[in-house]
């Protein structure tokens, strides 16, 4: 079968597709793209058998086809060919034949019944949200996951489904966070735990928009699926339990410490760069009004920041990894935080100002 459409329009699903096509695969299937029509659509999809991804395209066709092509080589032609060009792309033989204008290259195909197929999957809970509230929540999280951490279920987000409201959590044994995220659309039926892989995680974010457009999630035993009329993405799921979150997340109240966001990220960034390079540790000394931060290294370099705070408290000195304080306050968006503290030994609690939706958990440094 042949067919012709514009190059701007097959190359944005295929940039799409090709970010889940690893370089290195243990099949040379999934190094290909599976192209399907089907009434009147051109479905495009590619796997690594951890995640699957599939956009649509909307094609004035009645026949039926499948057929693969290598991924990157399809999307390289693509990106080469003129941004006005039209392609005419031959899949009726063992190799395909793409031709446009005066150029014409031929690929070789490898069978479409070999590429895996998830399929459909059985939904054991299914709702729907705006695409910037999913985006949201994982922007808030994601960068607390584990990496590479033999508790393989810390190499992860959790996803959990409450009344009226979706939880994402992620932790990876020293710092937690967490953020809550309730929708007009949210209509989940059960409550339910899941976790998503990390590379689950990094293509979402690749593909979610800062858009009220509504996205349906359904969730199945192994697996998570999210579907907009542009492209389905679907992830396995880790086999594992989440660890109890909640008893770790201390409660609001005792030594308060409130501050502008902005003041304390830059004078963080300005001291760490004198902290030891592998551990990152800071000290907060807080007393009265003011909050001094240190930073030393091997090399008894120094550095120090005093910035004007709002505490109700006992004086209090505190280690911390710089980065993770850091990474909390950049994912925060209120002007002002507040950091609770109970003594030298117990983990802090940020939160924004007026932004109860999020809490970030770090556990402090032997100073």
């Amino acid at each position: 079968m042949k067919f012709i459409l514009d190059r701007e329009k097959l190359l944005r699903p295929l940039q799409v597709v090709s970010g889940v096509v690893e370089r290195r695969q243990t099949l040379p299937i999934l190094a290909n793209v599976l192209l399907e029509i089907r009434q009147g659509i051109l479905h495009l999809t590619s796997t690594d058998l951890e995640v699957e991804l599939t956009a649509r395209i909307e094609l004035p066709a009645e026949e039926t086809i499948r057929a693969t092509l290598p991924a990157r080589k399809l999307m390289d032609i693509c990106r080469a060919l003129p941004e006005d060009a039209r392609i005419e792309l031959d899949l009726t033989s063992n190799k395909s034949i793409i031709r446009s204008g005066n150029s014409r290259f031929t690929l070789t195909t490898l069978p479409a019944e070999e590429f895996p197929d998830i399929g459909v999957i059985e939904s054991r809970n299914e709702f729907s949200v705006a695409q910037n509230t999913v985006r949201h929540v994982i922007e808030r999280t994601h960068f607390a996951m584990a990496q590479q951490d033999v508790r393989y279920y810390l190499n992860g987000l959790l996803w959990e489904t409450l009344e009226k409201k979706l939880r994402v959590v992620a932790t990876d044994g020293h710092r937690l966070a967490l953020c809550d995220a309730a929708s007009p659309e949210f209509t989940a039926k059960d409550h339910q735990q899941v976790i998503i892989p990390r590379k689950g995680v990094t293509e979402l974010m690749r593909l979610l928009e800062d858009s009220e457009q509504v996205i349906t999630i359904q969730i199945a035993s192994n697996h998570i699926r999210f579907s907009t009329p542009e492209w389905t993405f679907t992830s396995k799921l880790v086999d594992g339990r989440f660890p109890d979150y909640l008893p770790v997340i201390p409660k609001p109240g005792g030594n308060v410490l409130r501050c502008n966001r902005s003041t304390l990220r830059q004078a963080l960034i300005r001291t760490s760069i004198l902290s030891n390079e592998k551990f990152k540790s800071i000290s907060f000394g807080i007393q009265d009004k003011t909050l001094r931060i240190v930073a030393r290294n091997p090399e008894q370099e120094e550095a120090i920041e005093e910035i004007e705070i709002e505490y109700s408290g006992k004086e209090i000195e505190i280690g911390f990894n710089a980065t993770y304080v850091l990474d909390a306050l950049n994912a925060l968006g209120s002007d002002e935080v507040d950091l609770n503290f109970r003594d030298p030994n117990s983990s802090c609690l940020i939160q924004g100002v007026g932004d109860e939706d999020s809490q970030y958990v770090i556990m402090p440094m032997r100073l």
